[in-house]
């Protein structure tokens, strides 16, 4: 059955409208907060934030469901994704909240959950607490004297600071290294520059400076220009993109060019593998990865499985089969050795150990494969199932049978906007584009 709130990473939506609303937010709080209670004990749950102005709202709305469940409430403040998860099992909460939209716009928020033992929700999960959310609760709330409490909690940047240095050896320095990192405006803006700090990197920072409403804006992994520019400005050794929740990461090397998470995925498991530690002999990644780095892999013996987008088909694969390398070419990289969810910070450390061991450029250590020519297109609609038009099917049939063996075609519609995506890749760049053009072609004249 199809959920009404939650989509491919938690609920999302315009801050301050249906269904990303105070109420709404609430009745999360108390559709969870009654759903993980496990027991007769004091439960606490672990919310974390980005740094939009919605959070504020978000964040107090949920505090108030939680603690009319009777959970106590340990707020975090703004925190990477990765660290919540983390955290949600270090203080051993019985469930963790994210207030994230992730990369969108400061006018989006969103809120996603995380079990205790760090992963997030199961459909099943998901679906109970979607029943919950439209029941009438106030029967099931706690009495007067067992409301929960609700806490800021101190020291938990510092706590995932050592986390991220603890994923590198020991005596690994950055020292002698220039790194410029943007930080989005977002959840990362404290913490990552000083996980860099500690580590001996010469830190050049840009999007530490959030007000609420400049999240993403022109910055981070979805916007790298004014990180590529301040690469080569500082003439920095290598860039660091994070997205506004840090669960992604973008690499820019020296000469200012960017490297995407498929070729970021290729350079961790090419040095696992190497070391001995990539497990399962390959890694996970969606149908939205390269071609050429299915080649790559192949190339080295190893295998790529592929899922359907987003990372936590990636985490369950992953888990289902062994695997602890997966991600996607945005950049969400998990390396389920030390975290149970996308962490930019520490898939960007695992490329800087491989770029102080190998001692070459970035350029050289991060350029794995040459990716097959890839075009990516979106289409925004507003309602109906424009895939399912006999117009839009011929056109697709018509790329599919063009592209032939040696190419692929992915068209689905995104999980957290109402927006078609039409994906190919080829040999043959002329064709690749021709073929994606005319099913956009096609579907903008039935949304139009």
């Amino acid at each position: 059955m199809a959920k009404k709130f939650f989509g491919t990473d938690g609920i999302r939506g315009r801050a301050n409208t249906y269904p990303m609303t105070a109420e709404i937010a609430m009745k999360v709080g108390m559709a969870a907060g009654l759903s993980f209670q496990r027991g007769d004990y004091r439960h606490r749950v672990v919310i974390g934030k980005d740094t939009r102005l919605s959070s504020y709202m978000i964040e107090n709305a949920m505090v108030a469901g939680f603690t009319s469940a009777g959970m106590d409430v340990f707020l975090l403040g703004p925190m990477p994704t990765p660290a919540v998860a983390m955290l949600t099992r270090s203080l051993r909460a019985d469930i963790g909240v994210m207030i994230s939209a992730s990369h969108n716009p400061f006018e989006d928020n969103g809120i996603k959950l995380f079990g205790p033992d760090g992963y997030k929700l199961s459909d099943e999960n998901e679906a109970e607490i979607e029943s919950l959310i439209e029941q009438d609760l106030s029967r099931r709330l706690a009495d007067s004297g067992k409301l929960g409490r609700a806490k800021r909690v101190d020291g938990v940047h510092d706590r995932y600071i050592e986390f991220a240095k603890r994923t590198l050896p020991r005596a690994l320095s950055l020292e002698g290294m220039r790194i410029a990192i943007d930080c989005a405006n977002g959840a990362a803006y404290k913490v990552a520059p000083e996980v860099l700090w500690e580590l001996g990197a010469d830190v050049v920072k840009i999007g530490v400076d959030p007000n609420g409403t400049n999240i993403n804006l022109n910055c981070g992994s979805t916007s790298p220009a004014a990180l590529c520019a301040k690469v080569r400005e500082v003439r920095a050794d290598i860039g660091i993109a994070l997205d506004g929740d840090a669960d992604r990461v973008i690499i820019v090397d020296e000469d200012g060019t960017v490297v995407d998470g498929d070729q970021i995925m290729a350079v961790i498991a090419e040095s696992w593998a190497d070391d001995g530690r990539l497990a399962a002999g390959g890694i996970v990644a969606t149908i939205m990865s390269n071609l050429g780095l299915e080649r790559f892999l192949e190339g080295k013996g190893l295998q790529l499985a592929r899922t359907k987008v987003g990372d936590r088909h990636v985490v369950e694969h992953m888990r289902e089969h062994g695997y602890n390398v997966g991600g996607e070419q945005s950049g969400h990289v998990i390396l389920s050795d030390y975290g149970t969810t996308g962490d930019g910070l520490v898939s960007a450390l695992q490329v800087l150990a491989v770029v102080r061991k190998s001692g070459l450029p970035v350029s050289e250590v991060c350029r794995k494969f040459e990716p097959v020519p890839q075009v990516l297109k979106n289409i925004r609609f507003s309602g109906g199932e424009p895939l399912e038009m006999s117009s839009v099917q011929d056109a697709i049939s018509a790329g599919r049978d063009r592209l032939g063996a040696s190419g692929r075609l992915v068209i689905r519609p995104s999980g957290t906007e109402p927006l078609i995506r039409v994906m190919a890749e080829g040999d043959d760049p002329i064709l690749v584009r021709t073929v994606v053009d005319d099913i956009i072609g096609a579907l903008g004249r039935v949304t139009a």
